[in-house]
């Protein structure tokens, strides 16, 4: 076997239906004693509800999280914190609750409890894109990671399947992307391998009935696989894209990686022909098309395939390809101007990845 490094973090992972009661527990493990919840306004409710189990301590719900966490949204949160005398952070919702609470935490240095909804996995990582000067940065501190993750699919199950589904293959983009990155190693490629299985398994049947306990527990084990890859691997052009789509031309996070993910696998076709069998194995064939496989997937499941459905404009494209290629990020096939313009063309229509001999074998002969 190659060498190899493997980064982990150390976190407790808590899962399972009604799991969110072991909160108490977990916060007296830290020896919380003023808890400010971070959440959307639509998931206040929800929140008090929790919060009513926490006797003996001091709470207060910061209902203020919304889609982008902003410069302002984040100077709020760290005013309420440090008034309240907060030590602890409790995220309930998806990866904007947490970027607020990761966001304080980096500047206060507050432990984090992560009750994910979604499937975006951002939970499971120390990485959080910030706004500063109008630009998206990209920041990474142990700070930021979550001392303990607590996985109730019941607390997700009212998530509208929009949501759902977009926040999954979110994850699915870190899980793929992992095999590409500048530190692949074998525990990460686990991690990954069974994630995009899971979440291949989960995703239609949350489709057809996204009241389904199992399939939502079964899409967060596979978000917890999947996201736990980032730390590790590292970033790579499918990152690249969607910073620039979401930084600069301010598409939806998980809308753009949706899109993009078939397109950025497609593009490393070549380059790392291994990487492939395994994400095509864990849709179930290790021969078939990795960048096919996903995309079929999307379209199994209703998940937007096309740039233009959510409000991309074609004559930025070449912009975006321009950003893209200027101080690119680690990618084992060399990040070019043209083919990544192609790229964009492909994902702003839609289409099915396609590759020269795939193609020629669905042409009808010419005499």
């Amino acid at each position: 076997m190659e060498a190899f490094a493997y980064v982990g973090y150390p976190c407790r992972i808590i899962f399972g239906p009604g799991k969110v009661a072991t909160l108490t527990d977990e916060l007296d493990h830290l020896g919380a004693a003023s808890v400010m919840f971070c959440c959307t306004p639509g998931r206040e409710g929800r929140v008090r509800q929790i919060t009513e189990t926490l006797d003996g301590r001091n709470v207060q719900v910061s209902p203020i999280v919304n889609s982008i966490v902003s410069e302002d949204l984040v100077v709020e949160g760290r005013r309420q914190a440090r008034e309240f005398g907060t030590d602890c952070l409790v995220a309930v919702g998806g990866g904007s609750a947490l970027g607020l609470a990761k966001s304080i935490a980096l500047e206060l240095g507050i432990p984090i409890v992560a009750i994910p909804t979604t499937y975006s996995g951002s939970e499971t990582s120390d990485l959080q894109g910030m706004f500063e000067d109008g630009k998206r940065v990209l920041k990474r501190s142990s700070r930021m990671q979550p001392k303990t993750i607590i996985y109730d699919p019941e607390l997700s199950v009212d998530l509208p399947l929009e949501s759902s589904l977009l926040s999954a293959i979110n994850s699915m983009a870190h899980a793929a992307c992992s095999f590409f990155g500048r530190n692949p190693n074998p525990v990460t490629a686990l991690f990954a391998e069974e994630g995009l299985r899971a979440m291949g398994n989960a995703l239609p049947r949350v489709a057809d009935n996204p009241r389904d306990v199992d399939a939502r527990g079964d899409a967060l084990y596979g978000a917890w696989l999947c996201g736990s890859t980032l730390n590790s691997a590292g970033t790579v052009l499918h990152h690249k894209i969607c910073h620039v789509l979401g930084g600069y031309f301010r598409m939806p996070h998980a809308a753009a990686h949706t899109i993009i993910l078939p397109h950025s696998v497609g593009y490393n076709r070549d380059a790392a022909p291994a990487a492939m069998k395994r994400i095509a194995r864990a849709f179930g064939d290790e021969n078939s098309d990795a960048a096919g496989a996903i995309f079929d997937l999307l379209t199994r499941i209703g998940a937007p395939t096309a740039l233009k459905s959510i409000g991309m404009s074609r004559d930025d494209l070449a912009k975006a390809a321009k950003l893209v290629t200027t101080d690119p990020y680690f990618n084992p096939r060399p990040i070019e101007y043209q083919p990544v313009r192609e790229l964009l063309e492909n994902a702003w229509f839609g289409r099915r990845p396609q590759f020269p001999e795939a193609a020629e074998e669905m042409s009808p002969s010419v005499p």
